[in-house]
């Protein structure tokens, strides 16, 4: 093996190992650095925390303060989309009991036993929801439409690594959908399920307004990223959030995300700019929505995908990046050369491929996120995937963005290392950078399990720029 080989291989290992944070809030147990070590709550065997490439002591000193919310899992990837599911608990999208009695059914780091468990609660729950609309008691039926739509979501999290037309990832999601569906009358005002055009056909989304008056309103439009949905958007971004504020909000769903890749069949494409367009040409036909107070926010891979959009469509008044993304291919590879892994790929497709699937079989995290990249932007194989997602980039695009743009991260959140900062610097708008820390309970991907927290800090952020444009308008 040569000098430049050697250095190749090694770029696809770190790669394969830094590829399981990517939008699960979770670097996987194998490391290109030294293990450190942690005991969790609940045994007293010692376990190697999940750890990123440690390139520094204060890198060092965020991982060992980190939790990473081994409450019931030891698997790092379990033990995140755990969290993310009961953490919406604050929105009523979960409760506690029902989900630590599933997670304690379920085994360690097995993907069946994940989607088993879940569907019973989400079953029963759902069975509850529907006898109490029958009996007339609305909002118990609501309440229990909401929790039984977010454990079919989670139910159905894991199905990426089976055949993508196995028709229980279709029969999940669609149960997920349909019970936020049954909510939708039972709240006040009820939201709508609306249909934005685009490119011949229609993006899914739901309108939320906060009240019947018709008074124009600030407008949040809001995105997931990578594996979220439009429905989950309700607890976590937030349309819940944005009501109780005086926001309307829209959420919606485009390529590669939620009903659009699996009922069109549409992947991701970086271009995300012919994306947010039509949902703002939508939105603009919409008397409740202030044209002049439209922002923008995007979640996880979202982070990315908001400022794209933002570059181009300049009739928004706010754009929020949580967590802000500069290049995601860059910040899957840290701390390696995107280049040189790129032309690795290029020159030995099937090594790297190989690779990449031998660690997937020891590591919930990379077997999902490999194939779950797969098949939202339809790649035939790891590799194709990530040449793809290397044509994701705010690189000449950052100082086109012109209004006031909001760029969040977390101590902990080690999706996708530096990448916040690096599109906060290249931004020449007026601009913050909101850092959610270990000492606020709120350090982890997208504030997964600090929903309040988060909510308060951006929404706040927004009453203010909003105010400042009305009083520069005025």
């Amino acid at each position: 093996m040569n000098k430049k080989q050697g250095i190749c291989i090694g770029i696809v290992v770190v790669c394969a190992i830094v590829t399981i944070g990517m939008f699960t809030g979770s670097i996987g147990e194998e490391t290109a650095a030294s293990a450190v070590t942690v005991t969790p709550t609940l045994t007293p065997t010692p376990f190697p925390s999940p750890t990123p490439p440690l390139k520094t002591d204060l890198d060092k000193e965020a991982v060992e303060k980190t939790p990473w919310m081994k409450v019931v899992f030891h698997d790092p990837s379990f033990a995140f989309q755990f969290q993310r599911t009961i953490g919406y608990s604050y929105y009523g999208g979960a409760d506690y009991e029902e989900c630590l009695s599933t997670a304690c059914r379920i085994k360690e780091g097995d993907c069946e036993s994940w989607y088993e468990e879940w569907l019973k609660t989400a079953d029963r729950v759902c069975a509850i929801a529907d006898k109490c609309l029958a009996e007339g008691h609305n909002v118990s039926a609501r309440e229990a439409y909401l929790r039984a739509s977010n454990y079919y979501r989670t139910a159905e999290f894991y199905l990426a690594y089976r055949d993508p037309s196995d028709p229980s990832i279709l029969e999940t999601w669609r149960k997920s959908r349909e019970c936020f569906i049954k909510a939708a009358p039972l709240f006040s005002p009820p939201f709508e399920v609306v249909e934005i055009p685009y490119e011949g056909t229609t993006l899914p989304g739901y309108f939320f307004r906060v009240d019947d008056s018709g008074t124009p309103r600030p407008t949040l439009i809001l995105q997931t990223g990578f594996d979220g949905t439009a429905e989950e958007l309700y607890f976590l971004g937030g349309c819940a959030a944005a009501v109780r504020r005086g926001y309307n909000c829209l959420a919606f769903e485009g390529p590669g995300q939620g009903r659009v890749i699996r009922e069109q069949k549409l992947h991701f494409r970086p271009d995300w700019e012919n994306v947010v367009t039509p949902v703002v040409d939508y939105a603009l036909t919409r008397p409740e929505i202030d044209p002049d107070r439209i922002a923008l926010m995007g979640v996880s891979l979202g982070g990315y995908l908001a400022p794209r959009a933002a570059a181009y469509e300049h009739r928004l008044a706010a754009c929020i990046a949580n967590g802000g993304i500069f290049d995601p291919f860059e910040g899957v590879v840290y701390p390696e050369s995107p280049e040189a892994l790129k032309e690795y790929i290029i020159n030995n497709p099937s090594a790297y491929n190989a690779e990449m699937r031998e660690k997937a079989k020891s590591n919930t995290g990379l077997q999902w996120a490999m194939e779950q990249g797969m098949w939202t932007f339809g790649a035939a194989s790891p590799s194709e995937w990530m040449l793809k997602f290397a044509n994701y980039t705010m690189k000449g695009r950052a100082d086109k963005i012109t209004c006031p743009t909001l760029v969040c991260n977390g101590e902990g959140d080690f999706d996708f290392p530096g990448q916040p900062k690096k599109l906060y610097d290249a931004l020449t708008c007026p601009k913050e950078y909101m850092l959610f820390t270990f000492e606020e309970c709120a350090e982890q991907h997208c504030q997964l399990g600090a929903v309040a927290l988060s909510d308060q800090r951006i929404f706040d952020w927004l009453d203010k720029t909003f105010a400042e444009i009305c009083s520069e308008g005025s």
